[in-house]
């Protein structure tokens, strides 16, 4: 009986033991024959505002606007204190971030109220083609005559509504694209919320007077309203369990909407918030960077992120290894300038329906400036109300205050038509004020800067550096041109 339960006990430890080794070969064949589950493609939520420009975000420093949102994702991940748009123009600042390349080569699309031709690819576009569920909400593109497909996806009327009807399991793209905060503005409503016009930081470069500080609050109070909006969006994500693998980006379209900012290559018109969060691939969370990045380079980034290739013809480069890097401060020595330029903002001069062509090139010391039509009005034709600087109560005290002693300084910084050469020494003059181009002392600088900016032009066809500038001043401005009001000096 012993015998017989011990010969029966072996034969089935022995079935169990072939059983075993079978079921292990099965498995290390299947191991070797199947690679790894490839880890899912992630998310992306691009939110930008319209005409939020430096440093207008509680985590640069600004004591009066408040950004939680924009300050948490740059907790979460990384800021970025050196962020450029390509262009201080709607149009073609949005155009830069979808193509990844320089406004300059991108035909019509360098200008405002203008078109993309439908051969210049965007990235929304190649991550639909490759299995992306892509979508947009308000102003992501324009203005303009956009295309088909569309240049930046088709429109939902929420970033719930795209959540909800995408398809299950698949990686997303949503551009998410405020109208805040560009005017006009409510008059009275930042004051109103709460805020302290005392504690408003005029820059020397506009009057510091009453209306100015309250015009300024209201400005601050579309930015709040943008970050809670974007605060909306995360919790939706994180409630979705989808958070941790969305890359969410977070910046403006070009710098504020007041004289010498947008639509001028100065930092108020150029400089950008950037916050960018992604679970924990963005190493050692918290960090500030001081590389340069520029609008043409989300293109690039986006598509590598997504294993998606990038076209040779992208001007831009990924920032990655910013992301992957646990440094702060300066990372990648190749990072150490940006170029940003300008062509027709609005139709604004009298004897010509171009715009004021400008180039420039940003490096951590100084500011080079290259106006190519030194005879235009840089902000537009006095007879026609310097159109390019948009209306409200800032430029109507500017206007008012151009024969006072002190406001005749702030009104000319903004209106009055500049040389050929600008260049500013960022080390004594942040706020770029004071043009040193003709000084001396900076004639090395002066010339090597226009060197190397006159060098990339050329390298990517730049027609202005070919002496073809002439054809962007042709293009259609496609929206109505309105006549000039009587008062228009008087806004």
């Amino acid at each position: 009986m012993n015998t017989g339960h011990s010969m029966f006990s072996r034969r089935s430890a022995l079935g169990t033991l072939g059983l075993g080794l079978a079921a292990l070969a099965v498995s290390n064949c299947a191991a070797w024959a199947a690679p790894a589950p490839a880890a899912p493609r992630p998310n992306i939520l691009f939110a930008i505002a319209d005409d939020w420009g430096w440093p207008h975000a509680s985590s640069y420093g600004d004591s009066v606007v408040k950004t939680p949102t924009f300050d948490q994702i740059g907790r979460n991940g990384v800021r970025f204190n050196h962020a450029y748009v390509a262009s201080p123009s709607c149009t073609p600042s949005r155009n830069t971030l979808l193509t990844g390349q320089h406004f300059w080569r991108l035909g019509p699309g360098a200008n405002l109220w203008s078109t993309l031709p439908a051969e210049f690819q965007t990235f929304t576009n190649l991550l639909e083609a490759q299995g992306y569920a892509v979508g947009a909400y308000r102003k992501v593109w324009g203005p303009g005559t956009d295309r088909e497909p569309a240049a930046a996806g088709k429109t939902y009327l929420s970033f719930a509504e795209f959540l909800e009807q995408k398809p299950a399991g698949e990686p997303f793209c949503f551009m998410f694209g405020a109208t805040d905060p560009h005017r006009p503005y409510r008059q009275g409503s930042g004051i109103k919320s709460g805020m302290n016009p005392a504690n408003v930081i005029v820059p020397p470069m506009l009057p510091d007077t009453a209306k100015v500080r309250s015009d300024i609050c209201d400005y601050y109070f579309e930015v709040e309203r943008f970050d809670r909006e974007v605060g909306e969006q995360l919790t939706l994500l994180k409630e979705r369990g989808e958070l941790d693998n969305t890359i969410v980006i977070m910046t403006g379209d070009n710098g504020w909407p007041f004289p010498r900012g947008k639509s001028n290559l100065y930092d108020l018109g150029t400089r950008v918030p950037l916050a960018v969060q992604w679970g924990t691939k963005v190493k050692s969370a918290g960090r500030t960077i001081d590389d340069f990045v520029s609008f043409t380079d989300f293109a690039p980034t986006l598509l590598t992120v997504a294993g998606v290739e990038v076209p040779t013809v992208m001007t831009g480069r990924s920032f990655l290894n910013l992301l992957e890097s646990s440094k702060s401060g300066r990372i990648d020595p190749a990072r150490d300038h940006v170029l940003t330029g300008k062509e027709r903002h609005t139709v604004a001069q009298t004897d010509t329906t171009g715009g004021t062509p400008m180039r420039a090139i940003r490096t951590h010391d100084y500011l080079y400036i290259r106006n190519f039509e030194p005879d235009r009005w840089p902000s537009g034709a006095p007879e026609l109300g310097f159109k390019d600087i948009d209306g409200g109560p800032t430029k109507s005290e500017l206007l008012a205050l151009r024969d006072d002693p002190v406001g005749k300084v702030a009104f000319e910084l903004s209106t009055a038509k500049r040389p050929a050469d600008e260049l500013y020494d960022l080390a004594s003059d942040p706020q770029q004020m004071v043009n040193v181009a003709a000084e001396p002392k900076y004639a090395k600088t002066l010339a090597d800067l226009r060197g190397r900016l006159m060098s990339e032009l050329k390298e990517t066809g730049d027609p202005r550096a070919q002496g073809q500038g002439e054809v962007f001043d042709a293009y259609p401005y496609l929206t109505p041109v309105k006549k000039p009001r009587a008062k228009a000096l008087a806004e």
